[in-house]
């Protein structure tokens, strides 16, 4: 929290980001669109801060961007902000509820930590022959990123609402493949086994089983007949997606 008379930090990432140079999903910042979604997450009005989901948090397509780590540095920064401790964000069209403020923006923390994780960069680097982290300083900036990220997402870890809690820990993973971060694993592990005997949220459920076998736990006992199953489905589609075409290449697509 911030003392009487000093900027948060969540303002000051605003107020000093030069957002116009840019790029974003969408193209160059320009028009100050995005600072003006970015600032509507905070928006006393649910109504705005709905709105403002879709404009400021776009999808990454496994990408990352010039705007990327501003917009993370702002995300992690609110995320202890009051207006993010609404339980529900109404759509101002009258539709579905989306989920929890804080679970939203840890969902787009995770997702786009996925997209810079060791495996894309692994991968990366292969196919550039080592130089595809030199050539790519957004990637850079969001990795050397992980540890104040992951510092903003911890105390979710245990927060009161349960989709709060493994939203955060599902953005948690990821970033903990920082160096500075591999003496959090245990308490990663920890959360991941309450979320493996709690939940049945696919996705949430492969992220932590993931976790916890990279990290040398034996899951056997956590795993269910579903858990079973999809990995098997996992194997099969990876086999096909592998198959030669009849013009002698590789499919890279799914097959479906």
């Amino acid at each position: 929290m911030s003392s009487a008379g000093e900027v948060p930090e969540w303002q000051a990432v605003l107020e000093s980001t030069e957002w116009a140079s840019l790029e974003t999903p969408a193209g160059p910042a320009t028009g100050g669109s995005l600072p003006s979604a970015l600032a509507g997450l905070v928006n006393p009005d649910p109504a705005v801060r709905a709105a403002a989901l879709d404009r400021a948090l776009p999808s990454h397509q496994n990408t990352i961007y010039e705007a990327t780590v501003p917009v993370a540095r702002y995300v992690a920064a609110i995320l202890s902000h009051p207006a993010t401790s609404t339980n529900e964000v109404h759509s101002a069209t009258g539709q579905a509820p989306h989920l929890p403020m804080r679970a939203e923006l840890l969902k787009w923390l995770g997702s786009t930590a996925y997209d810079a994780d060791d495996e894309t960069v692994a991968i990366g680097q292969g196919m550039w022959d080592g130089t595809f982290l030199a050539g790519y300083p957004a990637m850079r900036g969001f990795r050397d990123l992980r540890p104040q990220l992951f510092r903003a997402i911890c105390p979710l870890l245990d927060d009161e609402n349960e989709t709060v809690r493994h939203a955060a820990l599902v953005a948690a993973i990821p970033l903990a493949e920082h160096p500075e971060l591999v003496p959090h694993h245990d308490l990663l592990a920890h959360h991941a086994h309450r979320l493996l005997n709690t939940s049945t949220h696919r996705y949430q459920r492969d992220r932590a089983l993931d976790a916890l076998q990279a990290w040398g736990h034996d899951t056997s006992t956590l795993e269910t007949p579903d858990d079973t199953a999809a990995r098997t489905r996992y194997a099969r589609l990876a086999a096909q997606r592998l198959q030669p075409l009849e013009w002698g290449g590789y499919s890279d697509e799914p097959p479906f």
